[in-house]
């Protein structure tokens, strides 16, 4: 099986950067979302992505034109009927993800494959919402989509090699590192990631040091890119939260209980870069 024609269900941040290099690989994409504002809002921010690609010189005018003709804006999600591979990129929620995939089920072709671009949630639950769950997988893109390299491919427990070779190959084909892992809470990446930026929450909350001095001792002392404040910040604390709550429950340890100022913040709204205030001030 060939893969030609991708689907994105999400055209958030994360849906809309996976709906950007997956264009710019050549592949016919469907970006969809519920309305159509929320598509267009995705629409734009991946042309005014291209357009600075332009700017820098790194890529002609004509290539960018060529991508965004490659784009197809959905609100209909009968367009799946077309799709050879549907990723999912919706809110990072067990119940909206598993009502996607009874949809994208029912709609897509069934030859095709069903992705998710979930950041801690079991593959195996999500796939067993379906008929073919041995062609359901993990396919978890970095933030910001375009820039960074890594995608963790993670196999349900019925997930077949044919299709996580197929996926892995699809993955270089988009520019992207494909490492494998298996159906764990939190897969590598977040059961790592959350629990550091968790401990930082709680050296904040016990007064241990503010803010700028915790980022800044990562920064400097460890060569992190972005301290694990701010970096909570732009992941969204909300998000955060959600993580570190699937990881406790799926691990059923205490390391993972969640800050309580981190529940705090998130009941207050302020939820990072998104809403404007987080542990920084955004304007």
């Amino acid at each position: 099986m060939n893969v030609k024609t991708i689907m994105v269900i999400g055209a958030g941040q994360m849906g809309s950067g996976i709906a950007q290099v997956c264009a710019m690989a050549n592949y016919k994409v469907y970006l969809h979302d519920l309305k159509e504002e929320f598509v267009q809002k995705g629409m734009e921010s991946i042309s005014r992505q291209l357009a600075r690609q332009v700017e820098k010189g790194k890529m002609a005018a004509d290539e960018r034109k060529a991508v965004l003709e490659r784009l197809h804006p959905s609100t209909d999600i009968q367009n799946a009927a077309d799709a050879d591979l549907v990723i999912e990129a919706v809110i990072e929620n067990m119940d909206v993800k598993t009502q996607v995939f009874k949809m994208l089920d029912e709609m897509a072709p069934e030859h095709a494959i069903l992705a998710s671009n979930t950041s801690s949630l079991p593959i195996t639950e999500i796939a067993a919402v379906t008929n073919r769950p041995e062609r359901v997988i993990g396919m978890h893109f970095m933030n910001p989509v375009p820039v960074m390299k890594l995608v963790e491919i993670i196999r349900g427990l019925q997930t077949s090699d044919g299709v996580y070779q197929l996926i892995e190959e699809v993955t270089k084909q988009v520019g992207k590192v494909p490492v494998e892992v298996n159906d764990f809470p939190g897969f590598i990446s977040n059961r790592i990631l959350m629990p550091m930026i968790n401990e930082a929450i709680f050296a904040l909350y016990e007064g241990v040091a503010e803010p700028e001095a915790i980022d800044e001792i990562m920064k400097l002392g460890m060569n992190h890119p972005m301290g694990p404040l701010t970096l909570a910040d732009f992941i969204g604390l909300d998000t955060c939260l959600y993580i570190m709550e699937t990881l406790q429950e799926g691990f059923g340890d205490d390391k993972y209980r969640p800050c309580p100022l981190l529940r705090k913040y998130v009941k207050a709204g302020w939820l990072g870069k998104k809403s404007g205030k987080g542990f920084y001030t955004y304007n």
